[in-house]
């Protein structure tokens, strides 16, 4: 996997986290500028899919297994676009609060994708 592209999706979604926290402690509904910053998000986790689709079909392999590596791989592009429909339906804070907490997990399934690729060697 590409390390940076990692980091990007981890740090951008961790990013969307905080916005989205802090728009739900100010009791407010997710606007189109969260949408805005879901969709930059999503692209990224779309590109890191495609990534890694490429890089299974030229060959190459995760240590931990290649079908729990694309299961992360579809699960990390799927988080926030569920979170933003959730979101859609619960026009209230608890919508902002939904997109935050799978933004972070998103940020958590990017860790498990750089471990399941064969990141750091303990």
């Amino acid at each position: 996997m590409i390390d940076a592209l990692t980091v990007a999706v981890a740090v951008t979604a961790l990013a969307l986290a905080a916005w989205c926290g802090f728009a739900a402690y100010r009791d407010e509904p997710t606007k189109d500028w969260h949408f805005i910053g879901m969709a930059v998000v999503t692209v990224l986790a779309l590109i890191q899919l495609v990534v890694g689709i490429v890089l299974l079909a030229r060959g190459e392999q995760p240590d931990q297994g290649t079908a729990i590596f694309v299961a992360y791989l579809v699960g990390s592009a799927c988080a926030i676009p569920a979170g933003g429909l959730m979101s859609l339906t619960e026009r209230t804070r608890w919508g902002s609060a939904t997109v935050a907490a799978l933004a972070v997990v998103l940020a958590v399934l990017e860790v498990r994708l750089f471990d399941i690729w064969g990141g750091v060697s303990a």
